[in-house]
């Protein structure tokens, strides 16, 4: 079973290998980074590298697609063409599944996927999404199993779906199996994981560091 994550600049880390560690455990699964060329792009801050190892060509037929987010999923919803969107249109006519996390939900929209459907992605980005044609929910992940989508919200929620993905693959107790082989038992000392949540002070300070962020 072939499970091709797509990589490109600016990508979301956690997006990427938070399902990734999941999946890569699967009996029979082998996990591909495809991109336009072989080689490493850099994360969304610059820090990390991570590596193509095919091109979109290499891989024509994935049982299962993971698009990640990040900042660099910008460049693909301008509405020119790119080898990304063509390749995701296409590969999905065949995939078993074809699932996004974070912001590559907008990929799946720009590549056509999501017209009037459901879907979800990072909070600050439900009205990008919106205006791509899909209708943001705030649901850590939302289902179209009949038209074989799945998208998950921010950053760590790929690990939601990835787990959700190994039971459609397999069963639940694979499943659950995945889950504790990577001692998946979220305890955050904190409960400020969404906006409802986290309140004005922890919003504010979060805005001031994103600024920072682009200095």
């Amino acid at each position: 079973m072939e499970i091709a994550i797509p990589l490109f600049d600016r990508v979301t880390a956690l997006d990427a290998i938070g399902p990734y560690e999941i999946l890569q455990r699967l009996p029979g699964a082998t996990v591909v980074f495809v991109g336009v060329e072989k080689g490493e792009i850099r994360t969304d801050n610059g820090f990390l590298g991570l590596t193509v190892d095919a091109t979109f060509n290499d891989v024509p037929a994935p049982e299962v697609v993971v698009v990640p987010g990040g900042v660099g999923t910008r460049a693909f919803t301008s509405g020119e063409p790119s080898a990304l969107l063509e390749w995701i249109s296409k590969v999905h006519m065949t995939t078993r599944f074809t699932t996004s996390v974070c912001t590559g939900s907008l990929v799946l929209a720009a590549a056509g996927l999501l017209q009037g459907m459901t879907a979800t992605t990072h909070w600050g980005a439900y009205e990008s999404l919106r205006k791509l044609g899909a209708e943001p929910t705030g649901d850590r992940v939302v289902e179209h199993i009949e038209d074989r989508i799945i998208t998950a919200a921010g950053v760590s929620s790929g690990i939601d779906m990835a787990l959700r993905l190994s039971e459609l693959l397999f069963d639940a107790d694979a499943a659950m199996a995945m889950q504790l082989m990577t001692e998946y038992d979220p305890q955050p000392p904190f409960d400020a994981g969404s906006v409802e949540k986290a309140g004005d002070e922890v919003m504010a300070r979060l805005i001031e560091y994103s600024e920072l962020g682009k200095s």
